[in-house]
């Protein structure tokens, strides 16, 4: 017999997913986690994370970007944007040069090989996104999608990685 069953309570696994599934933190964690997961999933083969794929598309669209800049556009912390760069110059997919304004300031740049592979890429991602919203119907996912656009703009300051 275990603990909770007889006494008329219930087991703690209930009461820990009545608790926990109750908490918008707890399900966008968990749904992130998933998120990673089909991310992986789909982009396997191309060895690039999913952070790492948002600053790729960043210079995709915007090339020439700083790191201070590139860490608004995609949310993420100076020092950790500053690894993903690294990590991404050793891959050969993007160069850094420093800016003609200012010589003390590096911009980033997609390689031809980095330009390449986010395009192939593309189709993967957009893959673990589908994934992702399946579930829900489409007036869901367009529900889902103002909401948390709304929850991310409402709250965008008291992150640790704004955004514009």
């Amino acid at each position: 017999m275990s603990q909770g069953e007889d006494d008329g309570q219930a087991a703690p696994e209930a009461e820990i997913e009545a608790r926990l599934w109750d908490r918008p933190g707890f399900l966008i964690r968990r749904l992130h986690q998933i998120h990673v997961a089909l991310f992986l999933e789909e982009c396997r083969g191309f060895d690039v994370t999913p952070v790492q794929y948002a600053v790729l598309t960043a210079l995709a669209i915007a090339p020439g970007r700083d790191q201070i800049t590139l860490a608004r556009d995609a949310g993420i912390d100076r020092t950790n944007v500053a690894d993903v760069l690294k990590r991404l110059a050793q891959r050969g997919l993007i160069e850094r040069r420093r800016g003609d304004a200012d010589r003390r300031v590096r911009l980033a740049y997609l390689t031809q090989e980095g330009a390449a592979l986010t395009a192939r890429m593309e189709a993967a991602m957009l893959r673990a996104q589908d994934r992702l919203v399946a579930p829900l119907s489409e007036p869901d996912r367009t529900r889902l999608m103002r909401s948390l656009a709304a929850l991310v703009a409402a709250n965008n300051e008291f992150s640790r990685a704004p955004t514009r």
